[in-house]
């Protein structure tokens, strides 16, 4: 078998910009229906921290490539190299869970572009995007104990925020794939349309977030984060929420709304 080089593994993931801080960032494996590899999670890590420290992005929508799958999880040819015993599997699960915190921790909205396929592993990145559309055939499931695997706690903790401890053990205690209409139900996707649509809305919607601010946006992300710890909030994090009166955002804002015209932000 050929080795894999630096450039087939950036291919695997490409990052495209729109020139208004819309990125998208496509899973680029179609012959294997998007299967992620070792490789590819490094590459995603990779893509996911360059990203968040970007200040000029307003939007990332993470997508597979084709129309038939966002990412069926990881290819299963790997386990007889890569994660044939648990000190293998542990590297693995480093390289994935360090991708798994970059995504989770992006400031930036993100939207997932789900087309067909999204179980396993896909359904974990999908999972920790902000925004889930996809089209009326997509199938969702995470059947991993039918290979006698556990979904370790960087993981599942993401599919428990999303759906709750009831819905994940179920989703995992049955392994059984289901449709978008359940998946909706269940709250592990946000918006369902026609399949022919998926790609027309998600990019919409990510126009639409980009229009907005950008600092408001990361904020409200950071709050609604923060949310989640029991902690008491201190002084100072109560304080943050009047910060934005003093950005030129703010002015911007309401400015244009008094002048009944469209706000140009600068995320400052």
């Amino acid at each position: 078998m050929p080795a894999i080089t630096e450039e087939d593994v950036m291919d695997t993931v490409l990052v495209d910009r729109d020139g208004d801080g819309i990125v998208t960032v496509t899973f680029n494996r179609p012959h294997k229906l998007n299967a992620f590899t070792k490789p590819m999670w490094g590459r995603m890590g990779d893509v996911f921290r360059e990203l968040g420290a970007d200040e000029s992005v307003r939007c990332v929508v993470i997508r597979g490539a084709g129309e038939r799958a966002f990412g069926p999880g990881n290819d299963i040819s790997e386990f007889k190299t890569d994660r044939s015993n648990a000190r293998q599997a542990k590297q693995y699960g480093v390289l994935m869970h360090g991708t798994i915190q970059a995504l989770k921790s992006m400031p930036h909205p993100t939207i997932a572009m789900i087309h067909g396929i999204c179980v396993g592993g896909g359904l974990e990145i999908a999972g920790l995007c902000n925004i889930r559309i996809c089209g009326e055939s997509s199938r969702f499931g995470a059947p991993i104990a039918k290979l006698g695997l556990v979904m370790a706690y960087q993981e599942i903790g993401a599919l428990k925020e999303l759906v709750g401890p009831g819905r994940a053990l179920e989703i995992l205690l049955e392994g059984r794939i289901m449709g978008s209409a359940e998946a909706e139900r269940m709250g592990i996707v946000s918006r369902v349309v026609p399949d022919v649509q998926v790609t027309e809305e998600a990019m919409a919607t990510a126009q639409r977030i980009a229009a907005g601010a950008p600092l408001v946006h990361r904020w409200h992300k950071k709050f609604l984060d923060r949310l989640a710890d029991p902690v008491p909030l201190t002084d100072a994090e109560l304080d943050e929420g009047f910060d934005c009166y003093d950005t030129d955002d703010f002015r911007v804002g309401y400015q244009a709304f008094l002048d009944k015209r469209k706000p140009k932000f600068t995320g400052r």
